[in-house]
């Protein structure tokens, strides 16, 4: 027995010697580490989100069409949602809690002043996604948030804003998007 694994390992050593000393050159198959990542999916639960379930829904979609690396599901029945979307009568918020998950809250107090309750769900969900606010700010930016004003009803990314959702999911920027998730975002 130890004759034929010495055998074998003599047999097998000399055919790595030889596929390295002639012949062609062969490329090895990719690594699965270099296949491009899948996106990360987030369900939601829009439940308790009341009469503003349709722009929550709307919210989601926005973002499914604006970045690869997430995407935004409604949660299956009997299971647990990363993320809660609840209406209430307060002013919209979000409440991370890490990236990717937490309650967002659509306020009431915010649409009955004249905001875009879409833009609402696609801002508040952008929280959720790891963005901070930046206000003031002009109504292409979405995390203008309020600051834009109630004619303001673009309820899409922009170009940096999708590239930092694209950042957090992809893994480079991970680390420092959980750090953002301190606390409560109000808008």
């Amino acid at each position: 027995m130890h004759v034929r694994m010495l055998t074998g390992g003599v047999a097998a050593a000399c055919l790595v010697s030889l596929s390295l000393t002639g012949g062609h050159a062969v490329a090895a198959a990719p690594a699965a580490n270099d296949a491009p990542l899948a996106a990360r999916v987030l369900t939601y639960d829009a439940g308790g989100a009341a009469e503003f379930r349709s722009a929550v829904d709307r919210g989601a979609a926005i973002w499914n069409e604006s970045v690869d690396s997430v995407e935004l599901r409604p949660v299956a029945s009997g299971q647990r949602a990363n993320i809660r979307v609840l209406a209430d009568n307060g002013w919209p918020r979000a409440l991370p809690s890490g990236l990717g998950s937490g309650t967002v809250y659509i306020g009431r107090q915010a649409v009955n002043q004249g905001y875009n309750t879409v833009r609402i769900s696609s801002h508040e969900l952008g929280h959720i996604l790891g963005l901070p606010d930046r206000k003031p700010g002009p109504c292409s930016s979405l995390m203008s948030g309020s600051s834009a004003g109630t004619a303001c009803t673009n309820p899409y990314p922009n170009s940096a804003e999708k590239a930092e959702v694209e950042g957090n999911f992809g893994g480079e920027l991970a680390g420092r998007a959980a750090a953002v998730h301190a606390g409560v975002i109000v808008d």
